[in-house]
């Protein structure tokens, strides 16, 4: 027997759109934050299981058009704090001020990173069909330079060069575009 969805938390199924798109929209990033907090991967998913559990519980109190990913993570290190009080029992053990520092650097990272990883996407929109097609083959695919030089017919040499003026150029874009955007 399942339940109609609007008695679920007391959430219509428009709310529960929303919650299902903002927290995919953000879910890598919190992720990211709270990998920064649990260095352990197995316990970082544990922790985002509980935080995606009391973010659906509590999503009647988010305002919409305010900064979900900043209060998806503020949630996130407080079920760190409740994973580590259940994991007193471990030797390495941080302090809550040094976890508050650790986030605070994280969420300006992840803010930063966020930034770049735009720009970069922009730049490599600009590039020629060709240049993206030797990225998409070194890093989409994961192929080894010899690989990719036994793909395109050009010799290993070749290749490396490319690469090389291909991440110059990116360097370069990503600048450029960072700079124009802080206007500094």
């Amino acid at each position: 027997m399942s339940l109609p969805l609007q008695n679920l938390d007391g959430l219509t199924p428009e709310s529960a759109d929303l919650f299902v798109r903002l927290l995919g929209q953000n879910q890598r990033r919190v992720f990211l934050y709270v990998m920064s907090l649990v260095p352990n991967a197995n316990d970082a998913e544990e922790v985002i299981q509980e935080t995606n559990l009391v973010l659906w519980r509590e999503f009647g109190k988010f305002q919409p058009g305010t900064n979900f990913a900043a209060w998806a993570c503020k949630v996130a290190f407080h079920q760190v704090l409740a994973w580590r009080k259940r994991r007193q029992r471990d030797r390495l053990e941080f302090s809550p001020a040094f976890l508050e520092a650790v986030a605070g650097e994280a969420e300006s990272a992840a803010d930063a990173l966020d930034e770049r990883s735009q720009a970069l996407a922009g730049c490599i929109d600009k590039l020629p069909p060709a240049q993206r097609d030797l990225l998409r083959l070194r890093y989409s695919e994961s192929l080894s330079i010899d690989a990719v030089a036994g793909k395109v017919d050009r010799s290993v040499e070749a290749v490396y060069r490319a690469l090389s003026r291909i991440r110059h150029t990116l360097h370069e874009c990503v600048s450029t575009t960072l700079t124009r955007e802080t206007g500094s």
